[in-house]
């Protein structure tokens, strides 16, 4: 009976203490916590980008970005699309079939010379990839020992200009080399000594399926022979697209900075995402992808600048160097090929 009469104050009374702190919270200063914005995620935007060749190693930050979930972070729905033909990027993108693509400095550069209006918008890899290749032991071990020999090239006119100005810094007649258009084969022309060397291969792929086939070749930086350092990889936006999309530009360069960060901190689980997504028709080689990773990740690094940064002189270096080769014309300014969002 005490217990009972005790409950019927005791009741009373803490709802009014209730009442009373409810009062109270109704006056307190609001939080700084505030729900997330899920907004984005749940109406993400669709973009498009094409690749320059079919995926392999310079591709894992994108693939790392898809999966992980950077994309979707950032608002953005990515469709991640091969090329038909390597030629095909930039007109799509000029065109507005696709939104972005992955290309090269010079043919930036070129393409606006030929008023097919892109603009880079970020450097991917920031050294060349394409050097002048030797075979190891052979010879030939300077560009001006090539003088009368045979150099294997892709009837790239950008390519040939390399090699002439590579034995011309060197000291040798650039004249007196003849270049064999040995299209994408670079690797039967060297093995059956078609040529002496080759130029248009890659130190992150040709080089190392030559020396696994017990091909080893020397590898010559076109940089360190006259020829500007330029970027090897670049994204690729139309002017058009960059004045309708900027903002989506913008999301799409944060993500795919965070999925290069995390190819940098994760280089086996980069690359077992990437094989996820190998081409039936192109299938990878892992050793090669592993050792390909290792080589590229040196030359995607911006260093103190964030990733995709692009430093204004190496545009005016370039496209300098293609006007001295004929390969641009003298009207093409070298801030109209490219933005730094």
């Amino acid at each position: 009976m005490i217990i009972k009469a005790k409950m019927k104050w005791i009741i009373p009374m803490l709802a009014s203490l209730l009442l009373v702190l409810n009062g109270c919270s109704s006056n307190a200063v609001p939080t700084e916590n505030k729900p997330e914005d899920t907004t984005a995620k749940q109406n993400p935007q669709t973009i498009s980008i094409m690749l320059d060749w079919y995926p392999n190693a310079v591709h894992s930050f994108l693939y790392a970005a898809q999966t992980n979930g950077y994309f979707a972070k950032h608002g953005l729905e990515v469709n991640i699309q091969m090329p038909a033909d390597t030629n095909d990027a930039l007109k799509l993108v000029a065109a507005g079939k696709v939104d972005l693509a992955l290309s090269y400095q010079p043919q930036v550069l070129m393409a606006r010379g030929e008023e097919i209006p892109v603009k880079s918008i970020a450097a991917i890899v920031r050294h060349p990839l394409n050097h002048l290749m030797v075979p190891e032991g052979g010879s030939a071990k300077s560009p001006k020992e090539l003088v009368g020999k045979k150099v294997g090239f892709s009837s790239i006119p950008l390519y040939e200009a390399m090699m002439r100005t590579m034995i011309k810094h060197d000291g040798g007649d650039p004249q007196n080399v003849e270049m064999i258009d040995v299209g994408f084969s670079f690797i039967p022309a060297i093995a059956t000594n078609k040529v002496d060397a080759i130029i248009g291969g890659f130190i992150n792929h040709e080089q190392l399926l030559l020396a696994k086939e017990g091909h080893p070749m020397t590898a010559i930086n076109p940089t360190d022979f006259g020829v500007p350092d330029y970027y090897e990889l670049v994204l690729v936006a139309s002017d058009q697209g960059l004045a309708e999309k900027q903002a989506l530009f913008k999301s799409f360069i944060a993500a795919i900075t965070e999925g290069q960060q995390f190819v940098a901190e994760n280089k086996q689980k980069s690359l077992s995402i990437l094989f996820e997504h190998e081409n039936q028709t192109s299938p990878l080689d892992q050793v090669i992808e592993t050792k390909s990773l290792d080589i590229l990740l040196p030359l995607m690094d911006a260093g103190k600048q964030s990733f995709g940064y692009q430093e204004p002189a190496s545009w005016s270096n370039v496209r300098d160097w293609l006007v001295d080769n004929d390969l641009l014309p003298d009207n093409i300014k070298a801030e109209d090929a490219f933005s730094n969002l």
